[in-house]
């Protein structure tokens, strides 16, 4: 049980990595025609919702990743999947196996996940920040 608690911040970090680095993927693959290309016609620039989602999925996929501003940009990341879920596959079927929306709900889960539970110890922003002196120490 130790075990699992002193390990509890790393698999975070990793998981957040992980789904980050996912996330940009499928934003550069739908913005730069790379990776496969998108699953569809590539947006024109500012193309309402597709080139302004893939925009999102780029840089807030990369903000998770890295860990910085990683909870605003979980928020924004989940936000973007829920209106995929919502407004582009739920209309189709209810169920995500039934209307292919299982990769938008794991994600908008996944990112909630990281906006309620921070990037971890292992992110940029907590790397980057002056550290603080214990309570004790103020004293």
């Amino acid at each position: 049980m130790d075990s699992q608690i002193k390990n509890q911040g790393l698999f975070l970090a990793l998981c957040r990595i992980v789904i980050g680095l996912l996330f940009a993927c499928h934003g550069a693959a739908t913005l730069f025609d790379v990776l496969g290309g998108p699953h569809g016609a590539v947006p024109g620039i500012g193309q309402w919702p597709d080139w302004w989602a893939a925009v999102i999925q780029l840089i807030g996929g990369v903000l998770v990743m890295l860990g910085l501003g990683a909870r605003a940009a979980a928020v924004i990341c989940s936000g973007s999947m829920a209106y995929a879920y919502f407004f582009v596959h739920q209309p189709q079927a209810l169920l995500p196996i039934q209307n292919g929306g299982e990769k938008a709900a794991l994600f908008c889960w996944g990112f909630l996940l990281v906006a309620v539970l921070g990037p971890g110890r292992w992110a940029l922003s907590t790397l980057l920040a002056p550290s603080r002196p214990l309570a004790h120490e103020r004293r």
